[in-house]
């Protein structure tokens, strides 16, 4: 099974690879569209503010070509992010697999969002083993609304989407990487799918 990881300016590649070798898997990390389009499974990881990264995809082309895809997807974090409609991070219009908005946490509690919080009403084989309430880690100043799109959520400040999913594009807010056993399951599950 050939599983990709979208190499873009915004870190964290190496820690999502990292977590795939403890599972077994030998991911490439590349940008090239063609390595991208012939792996069995696309993951999307990302650290970093929407608009730089959107504008690493665009001199690519990858801002075309990943909304065509076919196969198995996840978008982690700001992957989340960038694949729904618009970012209020600078303003920025991102890849449109989601008809959502992302928007920026009104500032009553400390921002960024960070650290372990419990994830809820989960709807998806992709939290198949996972308990309602589990902890995952999050580190976040936006976050997408709940949806028809939401497969997961969780609270800060208010709820917002912990996951949603779209066909064959999921995606997550928190870190599944840096989320421990639950984490773990949730790759071995996008894994299986």
């Amino acid at each position: 099974m050939k599983i990709a990881i979208i190499k873009y300016n915004a870190g964290n590649t190496q820690s999502v690879s990292y977590a795939l070798n403890r599972l077994g898997v030998d991911p490439i990390i590349t940008d090239e569209p063609e390595l991208l389009k012939a792996a069995d499974k696309v993951i999307f990881p990302g650290v970093g503010e929407a608009s730089t990264a959107m504008t690493y995809l665009k001199q690519r082309n990858l801002d075309k070509l990943i909304p065509e895809f076919k196969q198995p997807f996840l978008g982690i974090c700001l992957g989340l992010q960038l694949m729904c409609q618009h970012s209020e991070e600078n303003d920025v219009e991102c890849l449109k697999v989601f008809p959502m908005t992302v928007k920026r946490f009104p500032p009553k509690d400390k921002v960024p969002h960070m650290g372990w919080n419990s994830i809820t009403n989960l709807k998806d084989p992709l939290f198949n083993g996972v308990n309602e309430g589990e902890f995952v880690y999050f580190v976040h100043s936006y976050y997408a609304e709940l949806s028809d799109y939401t497969i997961a959520q969780s609270d800060y400040i208010l709820p917002f989407s912990a996951s949603i999913r779209k066909d064959n594009f999921y995606a997550v807010q928190f870190h599944t990487e840096k989320s421990g056993k639950t984490g773990e399951k949730i790759l071995k599950n996008f894994l299986s799918l």
